[in-house]
């Protein structure tokens, strides 16, 4: 299978290198822009660029602009960098489409985390069978979790949601955007309701367990100990 391309755009050629660094160790194809000009050129001409990382401050079309005119013939997935943290930034950025919106400074590991969940998410990229770390392996065909070999008791909901966490290592997830990818968005309940299921997983997963993460005030971070 050929290697994904991804289209970094901004015009700090540092921050690019950085970030395309990062991509091409994940074995994806980097395509970079410096400005919002030269980011359509390149996306139209490429025909098959499986997602583009965007920045908002650059001359000549700011990442806004870039935004609408891709919006206008594509649904590739974008994330969103910016240096600022205004909410309605990010609020424009959902209105135009945006899949995730990153303020920084971030960790390019998370990113790249974050690009190979929107892929899988899209149908694109790594999308695998099994998913394994830190002694705990998924099949996703069989429908089987193990932990250090053996099979875990698990309800649907518990394989789904601890998919979903190795799925988005490292990642801070909220209980809100949990129970939309793991519950879907016609789900009603309590977003408590995670709590209950974490706790359940966590004691299938044994010693394991602490690789499920609170994040006081928000949700849970699946994240294995080096």
């Amino acid at each position: 299978m050929d290697a994904l391309k991804i289209l970094v755009v901004d015009d700090e050629s540092r921050m690019r290198k950085l970030v395309s660094d990062f991509l091409t160790k994940k074995n994806f194809q980097v395509l970079e822009a410096g400005d919002g000009e030269e980011a359509i050129d390149i996306f139209y001409a490429e025909k098959d660029v499986a997602l583009i990382i965007l920045d908002v401050m650059m001359p000549k079309m700011d990442g806004w602009e870039v935004c609408r005119e891709i919006r206008k013939n594509s649904k590739v997935p974008i994330i969103m960098l910016t240096a600022r943290g205004d909410e309605r930034d990010e609020l424009l950025g959902f209105e135009l489409g945006v899949d995730e919106y990153i303020s920084k400074p971030f960790s390019p590991k998370i990113l790249v985390a974050r690009v190979e969940a929107i892929l899988r998410r899209t149908g694109q990229g790594n999308t695998e069978d099994t998913l394994s770390a830190g002694g705990i392996v998924i099949d996703k065909a069989a429908h089987i979790a193990t932990v250090d070999g053996k099979t875990m008791d698990l309800s649907f909901k518990e394989f789904e949601l601890l998919t979903y966490f190795l799925e988005n290592q490292g990642i801070a997830l909220s209980r809100e955007k949990i129970l939309n990818s793991v519950w879907n968005y016609d789900y009603f309940g309590d977003a408590r309701t995670i709590d209950t299921h974490v706790k359940k997983l966590r004691s299938k997963m044994g010693d394991k367990g602490e690789y499920i993460k609170t994040v006081w005030g928000m949700g849970y971070k699946f994240e294995v100990d080096a």
